[in-house]
């Protein structure tokens, strides 16, 4: 049980680290080749963050399944249709191939992504709280998290593995011919294997005993949207927010960092750009930490070990203690970590990497106890589809508009991460009033 919601996770984050990465990487210079460098990053991010538009529609559709016909049947059909989404998207011919509509087929397989993956993670922590012993249910919902962190050392790593294999000995810091040409597809394809490998065990997976009681009693109810909005609205509205902030620290650490620590210094791009005799305007380039990708990739690896390690931690905290109280002072400490953008990034490697750990530990601590948290907010017969919607809703809010957002106050700030920081801290005062308003589900009884 709790394999099967775990590997399940792997594989989604797997996919959507896979593509977050060659978001940065790749999709900007095949996909989105407009001549300005920072314009192209945007387009990237907005086909990025535009699945997340597309989860909540996943959310009520795999939630209305898994609510009516169970939690096994569900989380296969939403594992296979990520999978296949994921392997098309290394298929896929690019502009220079088929002009334009190269990034309308990204689109299209980027949305069927999202519509995946809006049933994907509720299924999953569902499974392992449904199903957890007695006063152990935070700790049992960390399992589907920790799904996130190793999703993104086996995709991370890979892409490593590849462009290092790959990389041009006269330019090392910028992608080579190979690794634009055939080499970005390769973890997109082997997300196959993961697949199947996921299939294998999901199919072996029992249904949870809540929801068979549920069916027992004859209580599936025949729209669980309708009654989780009727009757349950304050828990989505509460839970939507209570995630916010999780979501923007989760992508400010994972696609912003990338972005910021790799892109060149000023005058590293004033360099290669005459060397290569293309026009440079200075004064709108954005500048990053100029960190070449193999290094910064190995030091991400090393801050999401931490993110690993506390999302384990976070569950007999919030078994202990609550899943409230303990989420209201993490998010508290997220909140203040937003004011060290300027000084951690700007201090050289140690403080860049303090930087990363830090704040992959406050990831892992609130993000752990979210498996837990979201599905108690909610009764059994509509426990798929709420915490489905009010995860999913939150990554339109958060997931969705931090990559673009992050972008656009960067370039504001003439290179600063300062009011990214900013960004980050608003975020959590948010997710501080919701948490402030909703009420303790540690002893919630989730059979009933």
């Amino acid at each position: 049980m709790i394999l099967a919601s775990l590997v399940g996770t792997t594989i989604e984050f797997y996919d959507f680290y896979v593509y977050a990465t060659a978001a940065v990487l790749v999709f900007p210079h095949l996909f989105f080749p407009t001549g300005n460098e920072t314009t192209a990053l945007l387009a990237s991010f907005a086909t990025f963050g535009a699945a997340m538009l597309a989860r909540p529609v996943g959310a009520i559709f795999f939630g209305h399944l898994g609510d009516r016909v169970g939690r096994k049947t569900t989380l296969v059909a939403s594992l296979l249709t990520m999978g296949i989404a994921t392997f098309l998207i290394g298929l896929l011919p690019t502009h220079a191939q088929i002009g334009p509509w190269a990034a309308v087929l990204l689109l299209v397989l980027r949305l069927a992504q999202g519509f995946a993956i809006g049933g994907e993670w509720s299924g999953a922590a569902l499974v392992a709280t449904e199903n957890a012993p007695k006063g152990k249910r935070a700790w049992y919902g960390t399992f589907p998290q920790l799904g996130a962190p190793i999703g993104f050392i086996i995709a991370n790593m890979l892409f490593f593995v590849i462009n290092n294999a790959l990389s041009d000995p006269e330019h090392p810091g910028i992608a080579s011919e190979a690794f634009l040409s055939w080499g970005w597809r390769i973890p997109f394809l082997f997300s196959a294997v993961m697949v199947i490998v996921g299939l294998w065990v999901r199919l072996k997976l029992v249904e949870s005993t809540a929801f068979e009681r549920t069916k027992e009693a004859g209580k599936v109810t025949r729209m669980p949207i309708a009654v989780a909005f009727r009757y349950h609205w304050k828990g989505l509205i509460l839970g939507t927010f209570a995630m916010l902030a999780t979501y923007v620290l989760f992508y400010l650490m994972t696609s912003y960092t990338l972005t910021f620590g790799t892109r060149p210094g000023l005058a590293v791009a004033e360099q290669a750009a005459a060397a290569t005799g293309v026009d440079f305007d200075a004064s709108a380039y954005v500048p990053g930490l100029g960190y070449a990708y193999n290094d910064f990739i190995l030091m991400l690896v090393f801050g999401v070990i931490f993110f690993g390690v506390f999302t384990l931690v976070s569950g007999p905290l919030a078994d202990r203690f609550g899943r409230r109280r303990t989420l209201i002072w993490v998010t508290i400490a997220i909140a203040a970590f937003g004011f060290t953008f300027v000084p951690l990034l700007g201090g050289g490697t140690a403080l860049v990497m303090f930087f990363l750990a830090l704040g992959f530990t406050l990831m892992g601590l609130t993000f752990g106890p979210m498996g837990a948290f979201l599905p108690e907010m909610f009764p059994t017969n509509v426990r798929y589809t709420g915490s489905a919607v009010a995860y999913n809703v939150s990554s339109i809010l958060g997931a969705a508009l931090a990559p673009i957002i992050a972008v656009w106050l960067w370039g504001l700030a003439d290179g600063s991460p300062v009011y990214v920081g900013l960004y980050l801290t608003g975020a959590a005062v948010l997710t501080l009033i919701a948490l402030v308003l909703t009420p303790e589900t540690k002893d919630v009884d989730i059979e009933a």
